[in-house]
């Protein structure tokens, strides 16, 4: 049996962060709370979790520059962000910042349980209320894919379509493939990237530069 994920929670609204709490206790073993970011990097560096939930916009130090912190510190930690924020200098910031997850407050609690567990393995997550804001940004720019790449040549043509805006339908044609391939490429990719759907998988791969 695997070891619980275990999950710290930076929130200053007392109410807010109750919630989290219960949401993520259905599936989590939630380690720690704290209610401002100062507070929040001594709870991390001491207790180490796998995945802290860090609000942007938290007193002392905001949740950019929490997990700025987190990061140079190299503690292993993954950084799921939540926020009531949409704009786009903000997700990209906290992208930017390092962060693996960015979900809205206003979201079901499922989109957070979803982040977590996918951060957790090494995914990133995007709510997909602001999943298009980071595919548009990254779609933009030119990447060169690694040779640690996970995907294969066909699998990453299938990715760059996806980006592009393409259905399954439009990719089968392009790609002068049935679309039963398509649909299986795409569960192929998923799994490989740890992404809960077709637009995640696009924002992680170009995030990586696989595509």
């Amino acid at each position: 049996m695997s070891k619980p994920i275990r999950v710290a929670i930076v929130e200053d609204h007392t109410l807010t962060r109750e919630g989290m709490k219960t949401a993520l206790l259905t599936a989590f073993d939630v380690i720690g709370e704290a209610a401002d970011g100062v507070s929040g990097y001594e709870l991390i560096m001491k207790e180490r979790p796998d995945v802290a939930i860090v609000d942007l916009g938290l007193p002392g130090m905001d949740g950019i520059a929490l997990t700025q912190r987190i990061r140079a510190e190299g503690s292993g930690t993954h950084v799921v962000i939540v926020t009531m924020i949409d704009v786009e200098d903000e997700v990209l910031a906290s992208l930017a910042a390092g962060a693996d997850a960015y979900c809205l407050k206003s979201s079901p609690a499922s989109t957070l349980i979803d982040a977590v567990r996918i951060a957790s393995e090494g995914g990133a997550y995007f709510d997909p209320q602001i999943a298009h804001v980071v595919l548009s940004r990254f779609s933009s720019r030119a990447h060169a894919a690694p040779a640690s790449s996970p995907l294969t040549p066909r699998e990453a043509d299938v990715l760059r379509l996806i980006a592009d805006g393409k259905a399954n339908t439009e990719i089968a044609s392009s790609l002068n493939m049935g679309l039963g391939t398509v649909k299986g490429h795409i569960r192929d990719i998923l799994e490989k990237l740890s992404a809960a759907d077709r637009t995640q998988a696009a924002v992680v791969a170009l995030r990586k530069g696989f595509i």
